[in-house]
């Protein structure tokens, strides 16, 4: 069974962290503790993380916002009734629309149960949505970590969070998936709480043109 992250669970893997690594001591001190960055779980965040890819949060925002108006409701039903050719008047890619088609096909049918993936182990969840097209690794990693609030997901592949390890670590480029994976073992078992740190130093930094 899958464990969420309480508030003090991760008040306190914060000042864990913080207190293992100066590195990541030195975020916390200039920017202090990150926000967790919640998300509802279901369907509508997996919507959301799919139009994500790829572009930015705006424009993923934005995508969704004329989504949701079109269909009424970012609901497997509503979705299915709208159709593909619908929703690439919304503004998705022929490719994101039969993504999302896709997600809510299996949703309706039962195929997908978000309530089952709430209580589910990490691995399962990842088994259960992995073979949906469109839903790779980066994906299922936010969800986990942002809707599931599991403490030890670490998102490899996303660029935010490498460019963050690389500010962060003093590194002189910015780490491979393969790099980061290393980079991650240090922080077991709050990996994801130390994504958090370092996204927020990203923000943070990027906001004042500093690296």
């Amino acid at each position: 069974m899958g464990i969420a992250l309480t508030r003090a669970a991760y008040e306190a893997a914060i000042a864990e962290l913080a207190a293992r690594d100066p590195a990541l001591g030195r975020v916390v001190a200039d920017y202090g503790p990150p926000p967790r960055w919640k998300r509802k779980q279901g369907f509508a965040t997996l919507v959301l993380l799919i139009l994500e890819q790829q572009v930015s949060l705006a424009s993923a925002e934005a995508t969704f916002a004329r989504l949701e108006e079109r269909a009424g409701a970012i609901e497997p039903g509503a979705i299915l009734a709208l159709g593909e050719e619908r929703m690439k008047e919304a503004g998705l890619s022929r490719q994101k629309a039969r993504y999302v088609h896709g997600l809510a096909a299996a949703a309706a049918s039962g195929g997908i149960d978000f309530r089952k993936l709430g209580r589910a182990a990490d691995e399962a969840v990842r088994a259960a949505l992995i073979p949906l097209k469109g839903i790779g690794d980066w994906t299922v990693d936010i969800y986990l970590l942002a809707a599931l609030q599991r403490p030890d997901v670490w998102p490899a592949r996303d660029l935010a969070l490498q460019e963050a390890a690389r500010a962060v670590k003093g590194l002189d480029a910015r780490p491979d998936e393969k790099a980061m994976h290393a980079i991650g073992e240090a922080w077991r078992p709050w990996r994801s709480v130390a994504a958090r740190i370092l996204w927020h130093h990203y923000l943070n930094t990027r906001r004042r043109g500093r690296a």
